[in-house]
């Protein structure tokens, strides 16, 4: 088993925090993404999609999916909990996940991608040619913003944002605030809740991973 990853790209950041709570070690292959590495023919024979991270079986069978990544290792490793336990927790955890993936993490890749040079032609991830659409970079940055207000609303009365305890939502939230920073966005001084859970998060080891 390996895990093809690269140190700029926060989506192999969230399998490697996940990975970290868990107390699993993978062996891991990096990936030189400021070089293009995920798009040459190379890799593209693991992953024609051209897009990190991948888990790669000992039986060949390869996962190009992050958030289906945790999943395989909550299966394998079921504790610590990070995806929840009972029918209700694991729906409210998905349902977090799923609202801080779209308007957190993909919200701020929208506002990079459609405006950094270095993805001129690349606006979206993959191996496919897309030209970058300014008002999406704005865009982004915005729902980054709203996104930060929910959950500092939501954290007024919870440590952690999901379930009453650390789960992948925390490591996706966590992952979002330092990758916004790109995009010129930070946590407001006035989201006093919000900066107290990140001070609480950025402490944990697997912030480090």
């Amino acid at each position: 088993m390996k895990l093809y990853s690269s140190e700029i790209a926060p989506n192999p950041r969230r399998v490697r925090a996940f990975l970290a709570e868990k107390g699993l070690s993978v062996p891991i292959v990096e990936i030189d993404m400021r070089a293009g590495e995920q798009l040459q023919p190379a890799f593209r024979k693991i992953n024609p999609e051209g897009t990190i991270p991948v888990l790669e079986l000992d039986n060949s069978v390869r996962i190009d999916d992050s958030f289906a990544i945790c999943v395989y290792f909550e299966e394998l490793q079921p504790e610590p909990s990070l995806l929840g336990r009972s029918a209700e927790e694991k729906a409210v955890i998905l349902s977090w996940q799923r609202r801080v993936e779209r308007e957190g993490l993909y919200a701020a890749m929208e506002g990079l991608r459609n405006f950094a040079r270095s993805f001129k032609g690349r606006a979206l991830t993959g191996a496919d040619s897309y030209e970058q659409i300014p008002a999406l970079a704005e865009r982004g940055r915005i729902r980054v913003q709203r996104l930060y207000e929910l959950i500092d609303r939501r954290l007024a009365d919870n440590e952690w944002i999901a379930a009453g305890r650390f789960t992948i939502v925390d490591i996706t939230m966590m992952v979002t605030v330092d990758f916004a920073r790109l995009i010129k966005v930070e946590i407001p001084e006035s989201a006093a809740n919000l900066r107290r859970w990140f001070t609480a998060v950025s402490q944990r080891p697997s912030a480090r991973a």
